[in-house]
């Protein structure tokens, strides 16, 4: 006796189904909201790893000058141009990774954004626990970098570790911001985003939705950076900044989960 085909095709199927779940296409509309999440992260994060290793994991301008200095001998910290330039290789490895991660996945597939931020704050997690186990260093977290203190001329290499995890997550927020298409939003740069906020022509109309989201993009990375800044003074640990900034990327994560699909 034949089962009905309605039974067959209820034992078959098992909604809502994983594979389409995670290939499903998101509405990149609205997602400047993450975006803004990733804004807020790099102000905490930037503001942490420069007080604690004098570099920046996301802003790469800054480390390019400190590498330049360091080639004319002119950095203030021994040696410490090898992890600006640490910051810029690893941020453009992890550039070329997140960006083949997309086309791979589906650029924006839920999988992928979510794969890509899950990726993140799981490097972010894992410097945090490093650091919180005292397996690297930190200024911060130890009391005083011990190079600088003991005017040693031979670099921390275990410093290395956090900037190479830190500037790879950082690359996947550009990433994802240009997937997503929201290219006003770089999430690590601030130069050009002011540049194209003062060029806007559309400068100083009632709407306008660019020039609304590169002032909160700006000044999302500057509460960032206060509030990060805030924090290392009154912790004198990087720790809790990076649990922080990995708790957003999470949350991040998780709410592609539930983003509305095309």
């Amino acid at each position: 006796m034949s089962l009905p085909t309605s039974s067959m095709e209820g034992g078959k199927r098992a909604p809502p189904r994983v594979g389409a779940f995670f290939k499903a296409e998101i509405d990149p509309r609205h997602g400047e909201m993450i975006l803004f999440g990733c804004c807020l992260s790099s102000g905490l994060v930037d503001s942490t790893t420069y007080n604690a290793y004098r570099t920046f994991v996301s802003m790469q301008t800054g480390n390019t000058i400190f590498v330049g200095l360091g080639a004319s001998g002119q950095e203030a910290r021994a040696y410490g141009w090898v992890g600006s330039l640490t910051a810029i290789g690893c941020f453009v490895v992890g550039s070329f990774l997140f960006a083949r991660l997309h086309r791979m996945l589906g650029a924006r597939r839920r999988g992928s954004l979510m794969l890509s931020f899950a990726i993140q704050a799981g490097l972010i997690l894992l410097t945090a626990g490093l650091v919180q186990g005292q397996v690297v260093s930190s200024v911060l977290a130890g009391g005083g970098n011990d190079s600088d203190a003991a005017g040693s001329t031979t670099p921390l290499w275990n410093e290395e570790v956090p900037i190479v995890l830190l500037s790879l997550q950082s690359a996947g927020q550009i990433v994802a911001s240009r997937t997503l298409g929201f290219n006003e939003i770089p999430t690590v740069v601030i130069t050009s985003l002011l540049c194209d906020l003062m060029s806007d022509p559309k400068l100083f109309l009632l709407r306008n939705e660019k020039r609304d989201r590169r002032v909160i993009a700006f000044a999302l990375t500057l509460v960032g950076a206060v509030i990060g800044g805030w924090i290392t003074k009154a912790t004198q640990q990087i720790g809790p900044v990076l649990w922080l900034s990995a708790g957003i990327k999470l949350v991040l994560a998780g709410v592609w989960g539930f983003w509305t699909t095309v």
